[in-house]
């Protein structure tokens, strides 16, 4: 994949930092704004559903099926979706997921029921089916593992600022521009969070490189540098099948594990401006705010977590406590669901501990 890079000389320390340094630049505040976007348009569902399920007359039954319905769709097409990219290569692969599932996202402002909320949910799964796995395959083209750790915190990062920042721009949202042009706040929450993924999308084909040889932006000793350092890592390696990740042990143990992890992610993704409502609090920019807090806490969780684990190089003691800490933290949250101040505090444990 990388022998095309000419390798005028292995680079010093010091050369190899800066080289990586200049990548991480280039490509992790870009990747970061897309996962935003990502994260944004998957659960800004739950920051609608304040005034939605009122308007619609939609039950939490249908609001959880419909929320976790968008699954279904990305479990059916992300494996399908990773298959593409290796052939038409991530730049094209990636702009067109982002495009399309902007769309999607933009169009759940014609939701008038149940139905509808369903398959549009479940089409936006579909859209954004294999984006995460494109990224985090895409990262490998241009770091090494020893580095991975933190430069893959650094961009899964998106998660809890989406909720930062999304928190309070939804809230926002759906105060402000509610009743403008006949829209109720929730549509337009939809429309303007969705028009800015296309617009990333169509970026995204301009601005990402395939591979390190395409790189203009590299010069010749920082493009050899990388393909010494990713060619080290890739001899004894060999290629794997489908079947092979289906039934490694390793792999369905890994995958068990994040499973359980998911499941506390969205737990509160989905459902903590409902809970932050049902503690007292009704006004949705309050709700926005409120909201932002345990996200907040977890960017500096995942990002200090993450140094700790590339600098000592364990691995499972880190996400093991990290685990312990996320459930001890939801599990406080239930017991103290009336009390707003207590109630962050246990949900903010949470979600650093199920984020990290």
């Amino acid at each position: 994949m990388y022998s095309d890079v000419a390798t005028p000389h292995v680079g010093t320390q010091d050369e190899e930092a800066a080289t990586y340094a200049k990548v991480a630049w280039r490509l992790l505040p870009f990747l970061f704004l897309c996962y935003v976007c990502a994260y944004l348009d998957r659960i800004n569902v739950s920051f609608a559903k304040l005034q939605m399920a009122h308007d619609l007359g939609l039950s939490d039954a249908v609001y959880g099926l419909g929320a976790g319905i968008f699954f279904v769709g990305y479990l059916m097409f992300e494996v399908p979706s990773n298959l593409i990219l290796l052939k038409v290569g991530a730049r094209r692969w990636i702009a067109r997921i982002m495009v399309t599932w902007g769309l999607i996202s933009a169009g759940m402002l014609f939701v008038s029921g149940p139905t509808s909320f369903y398959i549009l949910r479940f089409l936006l799964g579909v859209a954004e089916a294999g984006f995460i796995p494109a990224i985090l395959l895409y990262l490998t083209y241009w770091f090494p593992n020893k580095r991975r750790s933190k430069v893959t915190a650094l961009f899964l990062t998106g998660i809890p600022m989406s909720g930062v920042i999304g928190g309070p721009l939804s809230g926002w949202m759906m105060t402000h521009f509610a009743g403008l042009h006949g829209m109720a706040g929730w549509q337009w929450l939809f429309l303007l969070q969705g028009l800015p993924t296309v617009l990333m999308g169509v970026i995204a084909f301009f601005f990402l490189n395939d591979k390190v040889a395409d790189a203009k932006w590299l010069s010749n000793s920082e493009k050899a540098i990388i393909q010494r350092d990713l060619s080290a890592e890739q001899q004894g390696q060999h290629l794997h099948s489908i079947k092979d990740g289906l039934t490694n042990p390793r792999v369905l143990l890994l995958s068990g594990i994040y499973f359980f992890f998911t499941m506390g992610l969205y737990g509160v993704s989905f459902w903590l401006p409902s809970l932050v409502k049902a503690s007292g609090v009704t006004n949705p920019l309050d709700v926005g705010f409120l909201s932002s807090i345990p996200y907040a806490a977890a960017v500096v969780g995942m990002i200090l977590i993450s140094r700790s684990s590339d600098s000592t190089g364990e691995r499972r003691w880190h996400l093991s406590l990290a685990g312990v800490l996320g459930a001890i933290g939801l599990c406080a949250s239930v017991f103290f669901a009336h009390d707003t101040t207590l109630a962050m505090v246990a949900l903010t444990i949470g979600t650093v501990g199920v984020m990290a």
